[in-house]
């Protein structure tokens, strides 16, 4: 198994990497590669052109794992994602032909697209991380991990994603837009290369990414930081703009995601700085507002911050080292 040590400095060289071709953007890199050692998915909202498709892609680069892309559109069928059998008239019997699903990064682009029918085929494969298709379960390769991208402001011939399927993804983000400084800096670094694609270096492989993801187990994390947890979810439960809080799996995605942030800061154990800088993230699909608050607009990130102000941060109390 990977020390901490070890898993951080990979983590490092990993983000340095991918900084070659996302510019500017560590803070939402840094997050994405918090899921990944979770071993979670992560949903990309943000505008076209954000690079959202280029982080995916990038991100299976240097882990150098599989990579497949889903385009998902309003006639796609169940299928075309987990696969379907095929009558070979060779041998007379049904062949199994695998679909897209069945590999290690799959980027669902446009997710709410598909119908949702579409959307449910991979439900199973998020939590179950296997695939039932004419009575025979099948295995995904390890890690299987989705990476699914929709637009926020386009909803003609869309389908948003229930609330069930939302609570899959460990967290969602969005990646923004770019400084003056840093979209010139993209401009700079176009014309020095002069050719649109950069090869970026694999820095890991599928085992070494899974013994990084299990170094997760070896960070500590105290009774208070464990109730902070459950306390910031109850929160959620009791806000009054708030219809349906925070679930259990809600509680789970924190402790896993600030095990993960503990990690990439080169530490053992769990401060209260980790919950807070992956709570929004972790929680703000996973709640429902009231009516008042939808038609309102209200972001549902303004009542996760709500709840972090509220909820008493307990004291940083460093772990007694092992003898």
């Amino acid at each position: 198994m990977l020390d901490i040590p070890t898993v951080s400095s990979i983590s490092s060289q990993l983000l340095d990497e991918l900084e070659r071709v996302i510019i500017g953007k560590r803070q939402v890199l840094n997050l994405i590669l918090t899921a990944i050692l979770a071993d979670g998915h992560v949903l990309l909202e943000d505008y076209p052109g954000l690079a959202k498709t280029l982080t995916a892609a990038s991100f299976a680069q240097v882990l150098g794992l599989n990579f497949k892309r889903i385009q998902f559109t309003p006639d796609l069928l169940p299928a075309d994602v987990t696969g379907s059998s095929i009558y070979n008239q060779r041998t007379q019997d049904f062949d199994f032909r695998y679909g897209p699903v069945f590999t290690n990064i799959l980027l669902a682009d446009e997710i709410n697209r598909a119908p949702p029918k579409t959307q449910a085929a991979l439900l199973e494969a998020m939590q179950e991380h296997q695939v039932t298709a004419d009575g025979t379960t099948r295995p995904l390769p390890a890690p299987f991990l989705v990476l699914a991208t929709q637009n926020p402001i386009e909803y003609e011939g869309t389908y948003p994603l229930p609330e069930a399927q939302l609570d899959r993804f460990l967290m969602r983000l969005s990646i923004g837009y770019p400084s003056r400084i840093e979209e010139w800096e993209m401009l700079q670094r176009r014309m020095d290369r002069r050719q649109d694609s950069i090869q970026l270096k694999q820095t890991v492989d599928a085992s070494t990414l899974i013994a990084m993801q299990r170094a997760l187990e070896q960070v500590h994390v105290s009774e208070s930081i464990s109730y902070y947890i459950v306390d910031l979810v109850e929160a959620t439960r009791r806000n009054p703009r708030v219809q349906v809080g925070g679930s259990p799996r809600g509680t789970l995605a924190i402790l896993k995601l600030a095990r993960g942030q503990a990690v990439l800061h080169g530490r053992d154990y769990v401060i209260p700085e980790d919950v807070k800088g992956i709570a929004v993230p972790a929680l703000a699909h996973r709640i429902m507002l009231t009516p008042e608050q939808w038609v309102q607009r209200t972001p549902q990130r303004t009542v996760i911050e709500q709840c972090l102000a509220e909820v008493p941060t307990p004291p940083t109390v460093e772990p007694a080292p092992v003898r």
